[in-house]
Parts: structure tokens; C-alpha cells; sequence
């Protein structure tokens, strides 16, 4: 049963949020804090890192140390770790909180297999048992809130997430965002927003729970919010190369107003201040090269745009992409985008 989303203010611990907050996902190699600063900018409510491995941070492995970093103007945001070993995710969480996030989150929903062979992301939907003690024992072991992200469960045999997403809140968890899918289906075939909408319908369910998973137009929106009752969207890949999504999905929840196609000009300026911010925070060689996938996207729908965007993803310097932007910007700034 479908049920009518009601007005609320929302809270997770001493944050809080607008009604239907929208979220950004943590994103491997895309929500790190050049990203989230863009999304911030145009109208996401709570950002997510990119997900960090327990075992990482625990070694001191400087790319998992690299992940903590997190900037005032990006709050509230979420640090996000996974593992399935309890020793180590308690120390990983002493380590994260030494870091001042908002949110602790535990990521229960990974299906990549180099992950979930380790028995961690969406591996413990396994063990249910293990997962709740995950839980509980890192809910008691910090002050900050501790949120989760997880599945519908491992395959279509084994979805409890009624049952899973209770048992959590009663052990302590604040949120729970629930991507749409189980982990066999890995990201094939549609989100099934039903199973999360039931879990937002016990009557038991106190905390938010937010919906992942193929909301990726500003109408699948507010289909979440207002056919499905859920408190929120965690939105990922539809906001890749595309940061004003967010004001895009806020202005149609509004009063289904259509926003207006960014100009060629925020493009160029939105590319352009990623790559800047980029280079200033991981350094010439990984800001160019990380950058690139979100080149597609920034210039979407630019007709004979193909040469360009071939130099923009081969350069391997800063300035000659920087020119590339100059180079577009001059050729199709009269351009009307559809």
C-alpha cells in the first residue's frame, strides 16, 4: 500500500532538515569534496563522502585518510565507512569522529564483488544478526548519529528489509536509506521504491528513511515524496556531471515548475571550478584525470560536440583543458540548450 507524504520537519541527531531533504550519495571516486561543494551550491541538503574502507583507515592507507577531509562550507555531511570486521570498524569510527562530521554512516549496500567478498557492503545482508551487532556496538561507541545505507536485501529470496530496517532503528541508528534494488540485481532492472515505501509504513518505524535508486528525473521525485510517503531522496548517479539537479528537483516539488536547461556559460563555469577545485585538492595529475567523467554530462545535448569532448578527456593538463573550456564556451555561448 502506497501512502501520502506528510509535511514534517525532519532530524538525525541535532541536524536538521527540510522537509523531503534531498541527499547526495557517497559515490566512489565522484562525491569527494570538490563534487559535494558544486552540489552543496545548488541545492543538496546533506552530503555524503565517498565511501572508506575501515580496514584502510585503520592502516593508515593515505587514500582512505584522504577521504576524511571535509570543509565547513559542505555541512551537514556524512562520512561513510564500510567493513565487517568489529574491531576494526569501532577503531575506524574513533578515527572518523576525530574528524568532525555531522554523520557517521555504515555502508551496508555496496555490491561490488571485491567488497562484498570481504563480507562487507552489501555482503552482510548475509547476516542479518552480524549487521545489528555492527550497528549497536558503533551506535554506543560514538556521540555523533550513526546512519545506514544498505539494500533490499542479498537476492529476492531473502528481502526482510521491514524487519532489518526496525531491528537497526532499535539498536540505535538515526536514518536508514534504502537503495531499491538487492544485491544480485547490482544495477540492472528498476528500483523497486514499494519495498522501501513499506518500510516507511510500519508503524514502528520512527526515524527517516530515505529512498536511492533511479531517481533520476525531478518527476521520480516527487513520485518518492508524495505516491510513496518516503522522507527524502538520496540521489547518485542522475547528479554526475549535473550538480544543479538538486534546485532542478526542489523547483518541481515546489509547484512542478521545469527548470531552465543550464546556458552554456554555467556549464563551462561549473566544469571549470570542479577542475579548478579538483587540481587544488588532489593536485594536477588526479584532479584532471577524476574530473573527466563528469565532462559528458556538463555538456550534454551540445551538438557536434564530440571533438571537443575527446580533447577535454585526453588532455592530460590542466591548461589545455582549461582552453577547451574557453574554446566552448566562445563557439556555442549563443547556443539555446533543450
Amino acid at each position: 500500500m502506497l501512502v501520502l507524504h506528510k509535511k514534517t520537519l525532519l532530524s538525525i541527531g541535532n541536524i536538521s532538515l527540510p522537509d523531503f531533504p534531498l541527499l547526495l550519495a557517497p559515490m566512489e571516486d565522484v562525491s569527494d569534496p570538490p563534487f559535494r561543494a558544486l552540489c552543496k551550491k545548488h541545492g543538496a541538503d546533506l552530503m555524503y563522502t565517498e565511501f572508506v574502507s575501515s580496514e584502510g583507515l585503520i592502516r593508515d592507507a593515505a587514500k582512505s585518510i584522504q577521504k576524511l577531509d571535509i570543509y565547513e562550507k559542505e555541512r551537514p555531511v556524512g562520512i561513510q565507512i564500510f567493513g565487517a570486521n568489529l574491531e576494526s570498524m569501532l577503531r575506524a569510527v574513533e578515527i572518523v569522529e576525530a574528524t568532525n562530521p555531522d554523520i557517521i554512516d555504515i555502508n551496508f549496500g555496496c555490491p561490488v564483488k571485491k567488497v562484498v567478498c570481504k563480507g562487507a557492503g552489501a555482503g552482510i545482508l548475509k547476516d542479518i544478526p552480524l549487521m545489528v551487532k555492527l550497528t549497536k556496538e558503533m551506535v554506543r561507541h560514538t556521540k555523533l548519529p550513526v546512519t545506514i545505507k544498505t539494500r533490499l536485501g542479498w537476492d529476492n529470496d531473502s528481502i526482510k528489509i521491514v524487519e532489518v530496517a526496525e531491528r537497526l532503528q532499535d539498536v540505535g541508528a538515526a536514518a536508514i536509506s534504502i537503495h531499491g534494488r538487492t544485491r544480485a540485481q547490482m544495477y540492472k532492472g528498476e528500483a523497486d521504491w514499494t519495498k522501501i515505501s513499506d518500510v516507511k509504513n510500519n508503524s514502528r518505524m520512527k526515524i527517516p528513511v530515505f529512498a536511492n535508486g533511479d531517481i533520476n528525473t525531478p518527476e521520480k521525485a516527487r513520485m518518492i515524496r508524495d505516491q510513496y510517503g518516503l522522507d527524502g531522496a538520496m540521489i547518485g548517479r542522475a547528479t554526475i556531471g549535473n550538480p544543479w539537479f538538486f534546485n532542478e528537483v526542489k523547483l518541481y516539488l515546489k509547484d512542478k515548475t521545469i527548470a531552465t536547461t543550464p546556458s552554456i556559460k554555467d556549464r563551462v563555469e561549473a566544469a571549470r571550478s570542479h577542475l579548478k577545485m579538483a587540481i587544488d585538492w588532489k593536485g594536477e595529475t588526479l584532479g584532471v584525470l577524476e574530473t573527466r567523467r563528469h565532462y559528458t554530462n556538463y555538456f550534454k545535448g551540445i551538438p557536434y560536440f564530440k571533438k571537443y569532448r575527446t580533447k577535454m578527456v585526453t588532455s592530460d593538463f590542466s591548461h589545455d583543458v582549461f582552453a577547451v573550456f574557453d574554446e566552448v564556451h566562445d563557439k556555442f555561448k549563443d547556443l539555446v540548450c533543450l
